[in-house]
Order: C-alpha cells, then structure tokens, then sequence
C-alpha cells in the first residue's frame, strides 16, 4: 500500500488503495453494463451465469459456483429467476440425484447472438491494453485466492 506525503496524515486516501479501485470499478461495470441488460431482463450476476453457461452448458450448480467465486446458497436464487424467465432449466443429475445440473434453453442460447460485452470494450477506454488489464486483474485475484489456502 503507497504512502502519501500528506502533512495532515501518514495514512492512504481511500483512491489510493488498490482493493477499493477494483471494487469501484466492479460496480462502474455493473452501472455499464445495466441498460443493457434491463433490456433483456436481467441482471449482470444473472449474465455471468449465462456467459458461463454459453462456455460450456449442462453444469452442476457445484462447478458454475466454482467458476464464479460464489457459493450454491448465492447462486441458487440466480438461477431460479433465471429458469422462471426460462433462459435455463434446472434438472437432478440422474447419475447423482444429490446434484442438480443447470441446462440453457433455446431462449438462452439464442442471447449468445447479441455480443452483450462487446458494446462495453470501447466504454472502458483501455484499447489494445484491455487483455493485459483483464489478464493482470485475474492473476491478482487468483494470487489472492491461493493466499488464503497458506
């Protein structure tokens, strides 16, 4: 954490710290990302999940958790607001009822097709550093992830 050379005190500002410019930038993105999606009827949280669906469909709620950082208690709710607006369907393994496997619908897939993030590349002003930036954002949090199982 960098130092200020404020006379009136030796601690950081609050624009100085790291963890609060990737916070603040996580909801710039939201606040992008909304009239677009309120469009569509969803959510950014509800997107990811689709985006992450549109990778690869037919997951346990178990991997999409893993892939989203979030806990099946979280997602769970998603994804039933995602099945009611009948983007996904929700069905018990029959290899293992105790796991529940998340399929995209027709309806689902077919929102592929609108490109959602690519009318965000430009908004972000990064141009041909936008990977590098994408690329130096993951490597911390998976730096971070990985110090917490030390």
């Amino acid at each position: 954490m960098p130092q200020t050379e404020s006379p009136e005190t030796d601690r950081p500002k609050l624009g100085e710290f790291l963890c609060f410019a990737v916070y603040s930038a996580n909801l710039a993105f939201g606040r992008a990302y909304r009239p677009i999606l309120d469009k569509l009827g969803l959510t950014y949280t509800q997107y990811i999940v689709l985006v992450a669906l549109w990778e690869k469909d037919d997951q346990t709620v178990g991997e999409l958790g893993e892939k989203m950082f979030l806990e099946s208690n979280t997602l769970t709710p998603i994804l039933k607001k995602l099945e009611q607006s009948g983007f996904v369907e929700r069905r018990r393994d029959p290899a293992d009822e105790r796991q529940v496997r998340i399929r995209l619908t027709p309806k689902g897939s077919e929102l592929r097709s609108h490109e959602i993030g690519n009318e965000l590349f430009d908004a972000t002003g990064l141009g041909d550093s936008f990977f590098d930036v994408q690329k130096s954002v993951a490597k911390l949090r998976d730096n971070l992830i990985a110090s917490l199982d030390d």
